[in-house]
């Protein structure tokens, strides 16, 4: 344990801090780091070295290299930069390398060094040139800063979306600031920046002048400065060798330190644990490296080349040409546990874990002490904290180890806390294998989250040990497995070098039906990267056809987009194909492609018949279709046309098309619509009654009441209406009218053809019962009986039944005899039928 401890450095009393060796870097650079632009993405990102950068010492004819490395030093990407002058790199939240030249232009790429797109800082930025630029982060995104040529601030504070902002201009300004850096307070991006002793904070309203609290005398200059990771401390360093530490807001002094050295340092960075009350800067020159904080001394190690510090949430990563390595606050736990000579919970249950392995007494002695204190739930949850925050993997079996042995000593100690543990360090140890390059400390992944762990595995094509972790962590299929399989597929369709029908072989034997896979996803991303006939192969994988169609009339192949909307029998579908291809193809094409697709043909005439009218007249006429041509005009001319003469043209129109279908009864009945139309439009003109658009038996009625029964009659024998119902019409009108004496001539006129039961119904209908009884005499034996129970005389009615001894008759007729005077009549049909049955 004396040697675990050998690389902690006390800073003060409270605080120890350790340097530990990340990786052995074998990248084989052939120029020194300060020779290159650098940038390395926080939480164990990837490094990009700009090599030859522009100088003025180098000939123009060099182009420069950007070479983008794992953390670990494995190559990822390399590309000749075949662009403008470059001021800066930076990494964006999401893994972009931002590229900021002198134009003010900013290039994007990808982390294998892909062109993602680019965008410009604005015309000012532009003229004026790039003096500095730095690339900050947000809660809102990655934002760029940029200092122009004419000593003025612009800012973005969301790559993504893009909105400039011009920072106010501090006044009197002539040269460059010494120093300046990006804050972010209150959700606002500002800028703070030293001329000369004067400190100026900039923000999209004014510049104010701030002077930091409790600042030492005879400060004449800032030389550097540096924000905290979360933003909420700020440290300067000041000509006279001394480093002031307080809160970004320059309300409150942390404290200070004077390091009796006035040079310029090459990087200073915050160096603080997450909950932490201690507060540390690392300050980096050529050949040291010095952490101080609130304590008398500070901490100093030798850099044996030269070095790049990476500020990160819960340390510093240190890289150089050979080796990378991390430095960080001992955590707690660590510390409690590892301190000489310690007498915490958690060092005791390790040694005795330790003298158990050993068969000895002394684990007893040690397990009985933590018990007597009541503090073995401690000792455990101090030894499960403390192997998250080591990075070997036999320490932290070791503490794992001595927690699995306490845990068994405790009756209720819930295993969620070592079994996460446990899950976690797996997740980490195999993203910290030198072939990945991701050094994770477990702060960080914890506030990274598993998703955006796999999100960057997936960005460096690890897929299959991004699908491991998914299924170790049975994570849900949609968040894990399929995710990864997704952006799997769509890193295969860019390999150009294998043929479409292989590609989609792989994809669907890969996939299958794995739910939450999109094939039309995939393949959108083969139509973006110039492969059709690939998505269309795709496609054909996708089991939704609203997802499919989309694409395929995006990709201009609207006849396929229209197979696949009919073959899901999604109306709504093929209609956004129809009305696609109506303003695609020309409209001989476009009836064409109908015409082979009757579904289709038959819904766009639905379509037409209630909102394009002209247009499903031409698909009657293309087809030749008389009949649908004729019902067509044949409601045109009710529809459109409200002149007669518009009307009979259309009718007439209508009958040509029905004689070109060899429909002559439907001719004909056009025909004669054509005649009621001209004679309704007379009568009008004689009678003044209202006659148009009414039937023929509407007509007809309508003569007859207004007492024109020649006109009716005659009407009739143009049209050739029946007799019977002829009579009909006219013994409804005239019971209407109540015109019970012509009613009478009409049934005297000759013999009625409905018979005379009709004229009983009727009559009774309008309670003429004295009118109902003359025609029920005349009516026939054989609805005699009925005629007499209409108008009541249910007696006679009896005797008419029993008379022709019928069964149904004196059935009905014993239906009728409901009152007590009908009692007689009822017997007499008993007494009937029983006589008939004695027969």
């Amino acid at each position: 344990m004396d040697c675990y401890t050998a690389n902690w450095n006390p800073l003060g009393d409270s605080a120890f801090y350790r340097k530990y060796e990340l990786y052995s870097m074998d990248w084989d650079l052939k120029e020194e780091l300060r020779d290159c632009l650098v940038a390395a993405a926080p939480y164990g990102g990837p490094i990009a070295l700009l090599r030859n950068p522009w100088r003025k010492e180098k000939t123009a004819s060099v182009r420069p290299v950007l070479e983008i490395y794992s953390a670990s030093g494995m190559p990822l990407a390399s590309l000749l930069w075949k662009s403008g002058p470059v001021v800066s790199l930076g990494w964006s939240a999401e893994e972009e390398l931002l590229c900021v030249q002198e134009d003010g232009a900013v290039l994007v790429y990808g982390i294998h060094g892909d062109f993602r797109r680019h965008f410009s800082m604005g015309n000012e930025v532009l003229q004026n040139r790039v003096l500095d630029a730095q690339i900050f982060h947000t809660e809102f995104g990655s934002g760029v800063a940029i200092l122009t040529g004419a000593y003025r601030f612009t800012l973005s504070a969301n790559v993504s979306d893009l909105k400039l902002r011009r920072m106010p201009e501090v006044p009197g300004l002539q040269s460059a600031p010494s120093c300046w850096t990006t804050l972010c307070q209150n959700r606002v991006a500002h800028i703070l920046l030293a001329v000369g002793p004067d400190l100026y904070l900039l923000d999209h309203a004014a510049c104010s002048t701030v002077t930091p609290p409790g600042l030492a005398p005879g400060v004449s200059s800032f030389l550097q400065m540096a924000v905290s990771f979360t933003y909420r401390h700020l440290a300067l360093f000041t000509d006279t060798g001394s480093i002031w530490m307080g809160t970004a807001s320059l309300k409150e002094k942390l404290c200070e330190f004077n390091c009796n050295i006035r040079a310029p340092p090459k990087q200073m960075i915050w160096c603080s644990r997450p909950r932490s009350k201690e507060r540390a800067v690392v300050v980096a020159w050529e050949r040291r490296l010095m952490v101080v904080g609130d304590a008398p001394e500070s901490i100093q190690f030798v850099l044996d080349e030269d070095s790049y510090l990476v500020p990160e949430l819960d340390g510093v990563r240190i890289f150089s040409r050979s080796t990378h390595e991390f430095l960080h606050e001992v955590p707690v736990a660590s510390e409690e546990i590892f301190k000489i000579a310690s007498m915490a919970p958690g060092a005791l249950l390790l040694e005795a874990q330790k003298e158990y392995e050993k068969e000895s007494q002394k684990a007893d002695e040690y397990l009985r002490e933590i018990q007597e204190l009541g503090q073995l739930t401690q000792a455990v949850q101090q030894c499960i904290e403390a192997a998250g925050h080591e990075h070997q993997p036999d320490m932290q079996k070791s503490l794992l180890r001595a927690a699995s042995f306490g845990k068994c000593f405790l009756d209720r100690f819930p295993p969620d806390s070592f079994v996460r543990m446990c899950q976690d360090l797996r997740v980490l140890n195999a993203v910290r294998d030198y072939h990945i390059g991701i050094p994770l400390t477990y702060s960080q992944y914890k506030q990274l989250t598993i998703q955006v762990l796999l999100d960057r595995l997936v960005l460096r094509r690890l897929y299959p040990l991004a699908i491991q972790i998914c299924e170790y962590l049975r994570l849900p299929e949609v968040q894990g497995v399929s995710r990864i399989l997704a952006h799997w597929a769509c890193y295969k369709v860019q390999q150009k070098d294998v043929s479409d029908e292989d590609v989609a072989r792989a994809i669907n034997q890969k996939l299958g039906d794995t739910p939450g896979v999109s094939y039309s996803d995939i393949a959108a991303r083969a139509y973006g990267c110039g492969r059709t006939e690939l998505a269309i192969k795709l496609l054909e994988y996708e089991p939704r056809s609203g997802e499919q169609v989309p694409l395929l009339l995006k990709m201009k192949r609207s006849k396929l987009a229209l197979s696949k909307a009919i073959e899901s029998g999604d109306t709504d579908l093929v209609f956004t194909v129809l009305l696609h291809l109506k303003n695609e193809l020309n409209r001989g094409d476009f009836f064409m492609t109908l015409r082979n697709q009757p579904m289709a043909l038959s819904l766009y005439r639905q379509f037409c018949k209630h909102q394009e009218l002209e247009t499903l007249k031409d698909l009657y006429n293309q087809d030749d279709n008389h009949q649908e041509l004729g019902s067509f005009h044949i409601r045109a001319s009710y529809a459109a046309e409200e002149r007669i003469e518009g009307r009979v043209a259309a009718l007439q129109t209508a009958a040509d098309a029905f004689y070109k279908a060899k429909n002559e009864f439907a001719a004909k009945a056009t025909e004669d619509q054509m005649r009621l139309l001209r004679l309704q439009r007379r009568l009008e003109d004689e009678l003044g009654a209202q006659f148009l658009d009414l039937s023929l038996h509407d007509t007809v009625t309508t003569l007859i009441l207004g007492g024109h029964n020649k006109r009716a009659e005659q009407l009739a024998r143009d049209f050739r209406i029946p007799d019977k119902r002829l009579w009909w019409l006219k013994l409804t009108a005239l019971a209407d009218l109540e015109d019970w004496e012509e009613l009478e001539k009409f049934s005297k006129s000759k013999k009625s053809p409905i018979g005379y039961l009709p004229f009983v119904e009727i009559c009774m209908k309008q309670h003429n019962k004295y009118e109902a009884k003359k025609y029920a005499s005349r009516v026939g034996p054989e609805q005699k009986v009925k005629a007499l129970l209409l108008v009541g005389d249910v007696a006679q009615a009896a005797d008419v039944a029993i008379e022709h001894r019928n069964e149904a008759e004196l059935s009905l007729v014993l239906s009728h005899c409901t009152g007590a005077t009908d009692g007689a009549t009822a017997d007499k049909i008993q007494r009937a039928r029983a006589q008939a049955q004695k027969k």
